[in-house]
C-alpha cells in the first residue's frame, strides 16, 4: 500500500511537471486525472466505511470443553461498492488466563450482500471465552487508502466443565431437617414417621417394628422398614478466590468447578441433597444454592461460570464464615491454597460432624507438602487435573 501511494506520488508530480513544460491540453487532463483518482479512492471507500457492519454470531451460548465450535463473522455491506479483500484480525482469550491468541482472516465483501465466515475455536479448560475483532481493514480498488472499522466488536461464550467418577463413604447422621418429608427410594433408615418396606421377620430384627396386625392376617411375622431421611445439612463452599495470578490460575479454577462437579454428582448419586455456598461477581454477594437434581447443578454450574467477569474479584471466603453459624452433618471447603487463617476457623468453629477441606494444588510435591495438623479437619490435596484419584477416599 505504501509503494501504491508513492507511485501515485511520483506519477502527480510527473504530470504536474509535463504539464508546466507543454502548453497541451492534453497534459491538464491528465494532471487532473491523476489527482482525481486517488481522490475518488478516498471519498469511495470513506462512504462503503460508513455503509458496512460487522458482527458475531454464534450457535449456542455454552459449548463442551475438549470440543470445536464454530464462530461465524457476518459483515453487511449495504453500499454499491465491493471490497475485494478485508483483513480481519481476530483474538480470543479465557477470562481466566493471560494468554490472548490472535489470527487473520482475508474476506471478499461483497456488495449489497452480506458475507458470512466461519471458524472454529476450542478450549482445554472450562470458563469465558471472550471473542473481538481487534479491526476490519478495507480497501479501495488500488489499495491506496485503508479504513478500520469493527473494532471492539465482541462475544462470549461459555465453555462448560466436564464431571468425574469419585469414590467415597457417605455416612448417615440423625441431624435431619425434621420438618423435611424427602426420604430415600432406595435405602431403609431409622425415621419412623414413614415406613420404606414391609417385609419377612428376620431374627435379630427389633420386635417393636413388626407389624402385628398385618402378622395376623399372614401367620407369619411380617416386619416395617422405616425410612431414611435424605434432607440432611450438608454444604459444600466454593472459594473462587485467586491467590496468585499466573499461568495456573485458569488450569486451578478449571479443577475447582470440575471437582465441585464430581463431589456435588456423587452427594446426588447417594441421595445427599446439599447446599453450594459461592461469591458471585454479578450479584456482589455469596449465593446459597440447593442442589437436589442433575438439572439443578447444571444450572449451577453455569450461573458460577456467567459470573464472572475480567477483574475476577470475588470477595474471601472469611466475609461469609466469620458471619454465619453453621450447623451441618457434612462441610466440605472447596478452595485452592488459602490464607493461613481460614482453615484453623474452620476447623475450630464450624460445627459439623465431618469437615473436609479440599485444596486445590499445582503439583504433587505441593500437596506433599500440606500437612493435616488439625484435630477436626480432614485436608485433601487435589492435583490439578486428577481430581478421581485424589479424591478416591473422601468420607462425607
Amino acid at each position: 500500500m505504501f509503494l501504491t501511494k508513492l507511485l501515485f506520488i511520483v506519477l502527480i508530480i510527473i504530470c504536474a511537471a509535463f504539464y508546466v513544460l507543454y502548453i497541451w491540453d492534453f497534459a491538464l487532463v491528465l494532471l487532473i486525472v491523476m489527482i482525481a483518482i486517488p481522490v475518488i479512492m478516498f471519498f469511495s471507500v470513506f462512504i462503503t466505511k460508513k455503509l458496512i457492519s460487522a458482527e458475531f454470531a454464534l450457535k449456542n451460548d455454552t459449548v463442551a470443553k475438549n470440543e470445536p465450535f464454530p464462530v461465524q463473522l457476518c459483515i453487511n455491506n449495504r453500499s454499491i461498492l465491493p471490497i475485494g479483500k478485508a483483513e480481519v484480525r481476530i483474538e480470543y482469550y479465557n477470562l481466566f488466563s493471560n494468554q490472548i491468541t490472535s489470527f487473520d482472516l482475508f474476506v471478499p465483501i461483497q456488495a449489497r450482500n452480506s458475507q458470512r465466515v466461519t471458524f472454529q475455536l476450542n478450549s482445554r479448560f472450562c470458563g469465558i471465552i471472550n471473542i473481538r475483532t481487534v479491526y476490519i481493514n478495507i480497501f479501495d480498488p488500488l489499495r491506496i487508502f485503508r479504513f478500520r472499522i469493527g473494532k471492539g466488536i465482541s462475544a462470549q461464550i461459555s465453555v462448560m466443565p466436564e464431571g468425574h467418577e469419585i469414590n467415597g463413604t457417605v455416612n448417615y447422621t440423625d441431624r435431619v431437617n425434621e420438618e423435611s418429608s424427602m426420604f430415600s427410594e432406595n435405602k431403609p433408615g431409622d425415621d419412623p414417621s414413614e415406613v420404606f418396606d414391609l417385609r419377612e421377620y428376620i431374627p435379630g430384627d427389633k420386635l417393636n417394628r413388626i407389624h402385628w396386625k398385618l402378622s395376623s392376617k399372614k401367620d407369619d411375622f411380617i416386619v416395617k422398614d422405616y425410612s431414611l431421611p435424605i434432607d440432611v445439612p450438608s454444604t459444600i463452599f466454593l472459594n473462587l478466590k485467586c491467590y496468585e495470578d499466573s499461568e495456573y490460575t485458569l488450569p486451578v479454577f478449571d479443577t475447582l468447578i470440575e471437582t465441585l462437579i464430581s463431589l456435588s454428582q456423587f452427594m446426588l448419586e447417594n441421595e445427599r441433597m446439599h447446599n453450594v455456598i459461592y461469591y458471585s461477581s454479578k450479584y456482589k454477594n455469596f449465593i446459597e444454592k440447593t442442589i437436589n437434581a442433575p438439572d439443578e447443578l447444571a444450572e449451577l454450574v453455569k450461573e458460577i461460570i456467567d459470573s464472572f467477569s475480567d477483574n475476577l474479584y470475588c470477595k474471601g471466603p472469611e466475609d461469609y464464615l466469620y458471619d454465619n453459624s453453621l450447623s451441618l452433618a457434612s462441610f466440605i471447603f472447596l478452595s485452592s491454597v488459602p490464607d493461613g487463617a481460614v482453615l484453623p476457623f474452620i476447623d475450630e468453629n464450624i460445627d459439623a460432624d465431618i469437615k473436609n477441606a479440599v485444596l486445590v494444588v499445582r503439583s504433587v510435591n505441593e500437596a506433599a507438602e500440606l500437612t493435616d495438623s488439625f484435630s477436626n479437619l480432614n485436608i485433601i490435596p487435589v492435583v490439578i487435573g486428577r481430581i478421581t484419584s485424589s479424591i478416591k477416599d473422601i468420607e462425607l
